[in-house]
């Protein structure tokens, strides 16, 4: 099977967008692909952090992300710290990687734009998600339209290596998933939800309690036409709306806009809401029910299976660019 590879920052509490728009997908590619999910943890040291809060949220992550369905039989789950390869061929592909090349990269503008201080691991952070991909000769990637130009720039690092070392790396492709829902802020539906949002209302929490997600559906921002209609221009709350309902329904935004076109927008958001918790309630279930000390041991299993993985590809790396071991 062709290998896929993601991650996921272990920052904050992952969102509905997360587990929409990724999560979800992930569970469904273990069928078809053989998968790798790694849990960012050297990334998240780019910003500010506590020591402390950055153990709790690695945890965290990895039981979201159990509870969604990853199964760590049919998938690699570890994090990214777990595997030292990460690091040292980032620091390969760094003295590869010209600095016009990174200084092209938005993230570390829209970071450090944001107030976030500069930092040498913000600024080649694109670089240590080119090893993330590379290092375990990943086909395809899932990404959102924020990360294809880190892709691009992985794509052309494995190109430089294979050009001057020898045809090591595959070239990986983007992975663009039939259903996939870009969910919005709920309370600037034309910004993505993001973890970051200062406004509780903006986002809903994966685990987040039936009543609160019907309250912050109810306080969704729409419009003053009552017709349920999907136009992203016009009508991007209603709109964002519909996208959720149907990836939680399974149905077309058009079919459940012909349905609620004149209910009037509270009857919609209470569809949305229940569609919604209906959803999200399985998930908080086995959340609940997965122990840290469970968690731990699943990351350790792939961990170990991580570090195996990927130590032929570093031998090989290593024995191209001059250091053979002794």
């Amino acid at each position: 099977m062709n290998r896929i590879f993601s991650g996921v920052q272990p920052t904050g509490n992952p969102h509905i967008g997360n587990y929409l728009g990724a999560f979800r997908n992930w569970v469904a590619l273990q069928d078809s692909y053989d998968a790798i999910y790694c849990i960012v943890d050297l990334h998240a040291m780019t910003i500010d952090y506590d020591p402390a809060d950055l153990e709790k949220t690695r945890i965290d992550a990895a039981k979201i992300l159990l509870a969604a369905g990853v199964d760590p039989d049919r998938s690699l789950l570890y994090t990214q710290s777990q595997v030292p390869a990460h690091a040292e061929l980032a620091w390969i592909l760094g003295t590869m990687t010209p600095m016009g090349v990174l200084n092209r990269m938005t993230q570390y503008k829209d970071k450090t734009e944001a107030g976030h201080a500069s930092n040498l691991g913000l600024y080649a952070y694109p670089v240590l998600m080119a090893a993330d991909i590379l290092l375990y000769r990943a086909n395809l990637v899932p990404v959102g339209d924020d990360q294809r130009q880190h892709l691009e720039m992985t794509r052309d690092l494995a190109e430089r290596f294979n050009n001057r070392f020898g045809d090591i790396f595959p070239i990986p492709d983007a992975y663009i998933p039939e259903t996939s829902a870009r969910v919005m802020s709920l309370q600037d539906p034309t910004a993505k939800m993001s973890k970051s949002d200062v406004n509780v209302k903006a986002s809903i929490s994966i685990l987040d309690d039936p009543d609160v997600v019907r309250k912050r559906i109810k306080s969704a921002v729409t419009d003053s036409d009552p017709i349920v209609r999907y136009d992203t221009d016009d009508k991007p709350g209603i709109s964002n709306l519909l996208e959720i309902m149907g990836a939680c329904t399974g149905r077309s935004v058009e079919d459940l806009a012909d349905e609620y076109a004149d209910s009037g927008y509270g009857v919609f958001k209470e569809a949305v809401a229940e569609a919604l918790v209906e959803e999200l309630t399985p998930i908080r279930e086995a959340y609940k029910s997965l122990s840290n000390g469970d968690v731990r041991q699943v990351l350790h299993t792939s961990g170990e299976k991580g570090r195996d993985l990927a130590a032929p590809l570093m031998r090989e790396v290593r024995k191209a660019v001059g250091l053979k071991g002794y």
